[in-house]
């Protein structure tokens, strides 16, 4: 019994071994609302990205990802882990479906609730060491080195929420020996995610990950306040380059056969408009506020970026009285509505399967949240996302170099969906319920 446990226990090790001695270190980059022609016409913008460059002559790109439905933050991040849509991964949206705020502005923080197999959970599998900072969907996230992302106060409080919830140890370790304090909160500026780049650069050269995750999030800060293609847009883009180098100079010093890849969630389009459609629902008789003007029933309500959600999933009169408000407003070519899709369409695309219709608007106008006043209204200028996923506004990136990956090969346009399975083959492991292909399998 004893020589049989030997055996096992070599064959184990043995076969570990050769599954790591096939796959490569890999460095997953995430740069919330980076445009790929962005880096694809660096020189018309005229940046300085000498990193991104380098990346785009050395390695491979899509020249357009499509996203999902919705291209927003949190269902695409677990899109890009998994192969899988929102509807079977289990992240609808950033925040839960809450009408009455009870969450208190929470978001989908917990790892928990995703339902399809991960990156980082097949790589674990694979006896290979996972590390994390600040991705999306993490807290509680099978990662061996986890720094998490959760929010809530933006003090003190929110570093010792960070530390309670990370990897045992782990924060303090890094701090320490970087002389560094971890950004906690819901800070994302040029500073705060250039300390983050720090930690980043940190995780993996000290724990040699198999698989590493790291979120950017300042230039989908600097977008929705000063909208895409603007100086500060591109001034943020240069900084982030220096971040994406230096993680990129820490993979090659922890392994030379190391592949970054850097992505993005979604794309992002100019506004000045805003539809309150909440407020046309409660025209129709379809939302009751109370005397302080906050909500106090609903038979249909707006959920996050268009999405109808009914009270009452049965209620066929309720959903008739939507359909005609929304009809009337998609009839008015001001209104900003270019799309407007039922369940059965958006259970096809894998977004919102419990919404009655999405909406989707056109470039130039934003989804408010007004239950009062006018269905239309004129915004300070911004930037936004959450559109339909086919305009090109919304399109996001894929980049990656590194051993192995063909120089100079172009896709012209990839899936989301494929991100996490093509990663999975570099990784030499498997996501058999993964919905994308692997874009560099023969």
């Amino acid at each position: 019994m004893k020589q049989k446990l030997i055996l096992l226990g070599l064959l184990f090790f043995t076969t570990a071994l050769f599954a790591q001695s096939r796959s490569v270190p890999v460095v997953l980059i995430s740069i919330d609302g980076l445009k790929p022609d962005y880096i694809l016409e660096a020189d018309k913008h005229q940046l300085k990205i000498p990193h991104l460059r380098k990346m785009l002559a050395d390695g491979a790109h899509a020249k357009a990802v499509t996203g999902i439905l919705p291209t927003v933050t949190y269902p695409s991040h677990t899109t890009m882990l998994t192969g899988v849509s929102p509807s079977k991964h289990g992240i609808l949206y950033n925040t839960p479906f809450d009408p009455f705020g009870k969450n208190q502005s929470g978001w989908m923080w917990y790892a928990e609730d995703i339902k399809s197999l991960t990156l980082w959970e097949a790589v674990n599998k694979a006896g290979g060491v996972t590390s994390s900072v600040d991705w999306p969907v993490s807290v509680g996230a099978p990662v061996k080195n986890n720094i998490v992302q959760i929010w809530r106060a933006t003090t003190d409080d929110d570093h010792k929420l960070l530390k309670a919830l990370s990897t045992p140890g782990l924060l303090n370790e890094a701090e320490k020996s970087l002389g560094l304090s971890y950004p906690a909160g819901y800070i994302y500026t040029v500073e705060s995610d250039t300390r983050r780049a720090a930690f980043n650069a940190w995780m993996i050269e000290h724990k040699k990950p198999r698989f590493h995750t790291a979120y950017f999030s300042v230039l989908d800060e600097v977008q929705h306040n000063q909208g895409p293609y603007t100086p500060e847009a591109y001034a943020t883009i240069e900084a982030l380059d220096g971040m994406i180098g230096k993680v990129w100079q820490a993979a090659v010093k922890a392994d030379p056969r190391a592949v970054v890849c850097v992505v993005s969630d979604h794309g992002f389009a100019r506004y000045d408009k805003a539809i309150n459609i909440n407020s046309a629902l409660r025209a129709a008789g379809l939302i009751e506020l109370d005397a302080q003007g906050k909500l106090k029933s609903w038979q249909a309500i707006t959920w996050g970026s268009g999405a109808i959600m009914l009270n009452n999933p049965n209620d066929t009169e309720a959903r008739s009285k939507v359909r005609d408000v929304l009809q009337g407003l998609a009839e008015n070519p001001a209104s900003g509505i270019a799309k407007v899709i039922d369940n059965d369409e958006a259970k096809r695309m894998g977004g919102f399967p419990d919404a009655a219709f999405v909406v989707f608007v056109k470039p130039g106008y934003t989804i408010g949240s007004n239950f009062d006043g006018p269905v239309l209204r004129s915004t300070k200028p911004g930037g936004t996302h959450g559109l339909w996923r086919d305009l090109p506004e919304m399109d996001s990136s894929f980049f990656i170099a590194g051993a192995g990956i063909p120089k100079g090969r172009t896709f012209d346009r990839i899936d989301m969906r494929d991100i996490a399975p093509t990663l999975a083959g570099l990784l030499d492991v498997s996501l058999p319920m993964a919905e994308g292909r692997n874009l560099f399998k023969k």
